[in-house]
């Protein structure tokens, strides 16, 4: 956890991103700021599907992908349409600790056992399943993950400001990660 910038006063939010959309997220989710009104998302989220995240921001504030270990390869068009269409400057990528896409492999059986018990699949059918598409989901370590997501985003929307963040499950706070 010594890569992660915590987020407990103003001061703490890095300079380049503290008159943000970005540093508004870290105000409204971590310091509890009061909501202003918004007419138009600031802001692009993309974060993971995982059930145990939420974020404290106002109506309005964000467009939200959330998808597998916040994983936007396969959303970019989405990217695209928040920037193109809605305008946004900016991405919170937020990833989070104990993410389920990290080593897949090891969750290979019971993958293949609930698409079994819970879908009616056949076993060959579920396995079949995994293999075709846990390689494209796999993200290995959250932080490591998150980091090389944001450099990619940078490359392909060279004037959006993108924020690599993670997201702890045991306090429920946003970490910027440390470049």
């Amino acid at each position: 956890m010594d890569r992660l910038i915590k987020i407990e006063k103003e001061d703490d939010i890095p300079e380049v991103y503290k008159l943000t959309p970005i540093g508004n997220l870290l105000k409204y989710h971590n310091l509890n700021s009061p909501f202003k009104p918004y007419s138009t998302a600031e802001l692009l989220i993309g974060m993971c599907m995982d059930n145990r995240k939420h974020l404290r921001i106002p109506d309005n504030f964000a467009y939200i992908i959330r998808t597998g270990g916040a994983n936007l390869r396969y959303s970019e068009f989405k990217v695209s349409y928040a920037i193109g269409v809605g305008g946004v400057k900016h991405i919170a990528l937020i990833g989070h600790n104990k993410c389920g896409m990290a080593n897949l492999v090891s969750k290979k059986d019971t993958f293949v056992e609930g698409l079994i018990y819970n879908a009616g699949w056949n076993k060959e059918q579920a396995e079949e399943h995994f293999m075709n598409y846990a390689p494209m989901f796999e993200i290995g370590n959250e932080i490591d993950f998150i980091l090389s997501e944001t450099l990619r985003l940078r490359k392909k929307y060279p004037k959006i400001n993108i924020a690599p963040m993670l997201y702890l499950v045991e306090d429920n706070r946003l970490y910027m990660i440390k470049e």
